[in-house]
């Protein structure tokens, strides 16, 4: 993306839609700046070793998510051999162990059927084998799931892709594993967009930028000569939609991410932000302001015409769709304070659903449809929290200075966010980077992304 690729604009933007926007964006704008195998990769099953070693069938994982979270699933995950398979397993056991459910071993690499009673004695409930070759420019690994317990192969694959395809082998291998052994897809084989900042804590440069769901390969979008604030992923194509502050006024755009096209959404007569795309990829919902407010507005991506949703004199913002495209939560400040409302999709009467202490925003749906993520600020502190579409259930997950920019991994079992510190004189000992936490509100950790904010999580193999 050039800066010579955006429309030309207006070079300003009022003292009242930049309220408008510091209410949206919260405190870091306040204090901040002023399923299937990936491409390129095929797969081909494995038989079994031996008469004494059958595959289980499909029903013979035992294990579920919620045994899971209680005793972390003991598995062994030897070097596969050489580099190529010493990247793979390494991949493969950070992907287990960084999500809590699992717990990796090391141990020696079986030859042919494993011997299980020495796995057995290491307290092991599954164990991977195989190998990993290069030769050509190619890669080839051969991955298999056993039950150390029943002596079962549960899987066998082989992949065969390019010789730069490890990592990405090394995800789908470990969405394999999950989804045999919790009965529930993975989310290992995704990316994060986020905006990476760096420079001075009172004029830091941001910029576009996309990672792997572990924080490898990332790598900038955008050039940082216009402050640039939250990505979303389409859920249906290789496309983000963003807010841009390009020729000093903020506006949504869209970005190919194949052939890194951009282009102006809407024509909106004030500012346009805060956007994310329907459940089936076909149009954005967003906010644009109007006098002292804003409305919600969708946008149809292919005809590209506008439908106001919202009219409510008030500040309508962050809108997110429920799964199945039929409901919109939102951020409003129609009752007096912001809160976290809910409506019909087209429109009409809204139902308020945050009740707690504080103010909310940031409302972002499960893909699940069984929970709401939010931030919560009240007596000066961030909160994030998940609560139920009807408004019950009401649960803090983690809290701070800054927490914000709740999203869900594809299968609902994580959410990725941003945290930031306090700064001191000078912008001393601020820091800010993008954290996951389940969603029972254990086992937070941190992405190794640097400097960081507004994550965006991708749909399976996005």
């Amino acid at each position: 993306m050039r800066p010579c690729d955006l429309p030309p604009t207006s070079p300003w933007i009022s003292d009242t839609d930049a309220s408008l926007l510091a209410t949206h964006l919260g405190r870091r704008m306040l204090l901040g700046t002023g399923g299937g195998i990936a491409a390129g990769i095929l797969a081909a099953p494995l038989s079994a070793l031996a008469q004494g070693a059958p595959a289980a069938g499909p029903g013979a994982a035992e294990i579920t998510v919620d045994q899971a979270r209680t005793a972390p699933i003991p598995i062994v995950i030897p070097a596969l051999g050489g580099d190529a398979g010493a990247l793979v397993s390494s991949v493969i056991s950070g992907d287990l162990g960084n999500c809590g459910l699992f717990s990796p071993i090391s141990g020696s690499l079986p030859v042919g059927v494993p011997d299980f009673g020495t796995y057995k004695s290491l307290g092991a409930r599954a164990l991977v084998s195989g190998s990993a070759t290069t030769g050509g420019g190619g890669l080839r690994v051969e991955f298999r799931l056993w039950d150390v317990l029943t002596g079962q192969q549960i899987q066998g694959t082989a992949y065969t892709a390019g010789a730069g395809d490890a990592r990405k082998i090394a995800h789908i291998i470990a969405d394999v594993i999950y989804e045999r052994l919790l009965g529930e897809k993975g989310y290992f084989n995704t990316r994060i967009a986020y905006i990476a900042r760096s420079g001075p804590r009172a004029h830091q440069t941001t910029r576009l930028a996309i990672m792997d769901q572990d924080g490898a390969n990332s790598h900038y979008l955008s050039g940082g000569q216009w402050l640039t604030l939250t990505p979303r992923f389409s859920p249906t194509s290789d496309q983000l939609a963003f807010m841009s502050y390009a020729n000093n006024r903020p506006r949504v755009y869209m970005l190919n991410l194949a052939t890194g096209r951009q282009q102006l959404l809407g024509d909106f007569e004030g500012i346009s932000f805060a956007p994310r795309f329907a459940p089936d990829g076909r149009a954005v919902i967003l906010s644009a302001t109007r006098g002292a407010g804003s409305d919600i507005y969708s946008v149809d991506l292919v005809t590209r015409a506008k439908r106001q949703i919202t009219s409510s004199g008030a500040i309508d913002t962050s809108p997110c769709y429920s799964p199945d495209g039929s409901q919109i939560v939102f951020n409003s400040d129609r009752g007096g304070s912001p809160q976290l409302y809910i409506m019909s999709a087209g429109g009409g009467d809204a139902r308020r659903i945050s009740y707690g202490n504080g103010v909310y925003g940031s409302p972002v749906w499960s893909p699940r449809g069984d929970l709401i993520a939010f931030t919560r600020i009240a007596n000066g502190s961030f909160s994030l929290g998940v609560m139920a579409p009807d408004g019950t259930g009401e649960r803090i997950m983690t809290q701070g200075f800054t927490v914000e920019s709740p999203t869900f991994c594809p299968n609902g079992r994580v959410i990725a966010f941003c945290r930031q510190t306090a700064a001191g004189a000078g912008g001393a000992g601020f820091s800010s980077g993008i954290s996951t936490v389940d969603i029972t509100g254990f086992h937070e950790r941190a992405i190794p992304a640097g400097g960081a904010s507004d994550p965006a999580w991708s749909p399976l193999n996005g």
